[in-house]
C-alpha cells in the first residue's frame, strides 16, 4: 500500500538561470553587509595574497563538495530508508552540482537539509571573520552564502506548505515534488 495514496502530487521547481541571478544578488548583499562591517572592524590593508587565492581556489572547490555532502548528511537524517536514499552527481548544462533524496521528507525536515550548508558553509564563517580577521574566511562565508541561492529559492517556495506535507527532490530538475495530504491548503 502506497503512504502517499490519501496526498495529491504538486510539481514545483525553479528556473536554473534565474537562480543564477539570486546568487549573485545573495552574493552581492552578503558582500555589501559582511565585507563593511569586516572593513570597519579589521581596516585591512590587502585582502588575499597570490598564495592565499590559490589557496582559496582548492578550499572552494573542495567546499562545493562538503555542500552537497551537508544537504546529504541532513536529508539522511530524516529519510525513512536512511543514507541509502542519498544520490549525487552533476547537471552537466549548467554545472551544477547536487544532492538528491529519492524519497519525501516532512517539509520541516527538508528545510533543514536545504538550508544548513548556507548557514554551516556561509553565515557561520562570515561572522566568524568579522571576529577573526581572517579575509580568506570571509570571502568563502560570502560565496558559499550566495552558492544557496537555490536552496533558498526552493525553501521560500515551501514556505506555505502544510507542515503535514511532504517535500521529494525532483530527480532531474531544480525543485521537488510537493505531496499535500487531500483536503489541506
Amino acid at each position: 500500500m502506497d503512504i502517499f495514496e490519501d496526498y495529491e502530487k504538486e510539481k514545483r521547481t525553479i528556473n536554473l538561470y534565474a537562480a543564477n541571478g539570486v546568487a549573485l544578488a545573495i552574493t552581492a548583499a552578503a558582500a555589501a553587509f559582511f565585507g563593511v562591517a569586516f572593513y570597519f572592524i579589521w581596516r585591512p590593508q590587502h585582502f588575499l595574497s597570490i598564495q592565499q587565492s590559490l589557496l582559496f581556489a582548492l578550499i572552494f572547490i573542495a567546499g562545493i563538495v562538503v555542500h552537497e555532502l551537508i544537504h546529504g548528511f541532513f536529508f539522511g537524517l530524516y529519510a525513512r530508508n536512511g543514507f541509502k536514499s542519498i544520490r549525487f552527481g552533476v547537471m552537466w548544462q549548467m554545472l551544477t552540482p547536487y544532492c538528491h533524496c529519492k524519497e519525501p521528507l516532512k517539509v520541516k525536515h527538508y528545510f533543514l537539509g536545504a538550508l544548513m550548508p548556507a548557514l554551516l558553509l556561509g553565515i557561520i564563517p562570515a561572522v566568524i571573520a568579522l571576529f577573526n580577521g581572517s579575509g580568506m574566511m570571509l570571502l568563502f562565508g560570502i560565496i558559499f552564502t550566495g552558492a544557496a541561492a537555490g536552496d533558498f529559492m526552493v525553501v521560500w517556495m515551501l514556505r506555505k506548505e502544510h507542515p503535514e506535507s511532504y517535500v521529494q527532490d525532483h530527480p532531474s530538475e531544480a525543485g521537488c515534488f510537493v505531496f499535500r495530504k487531500r483536503g489541506k491548503v
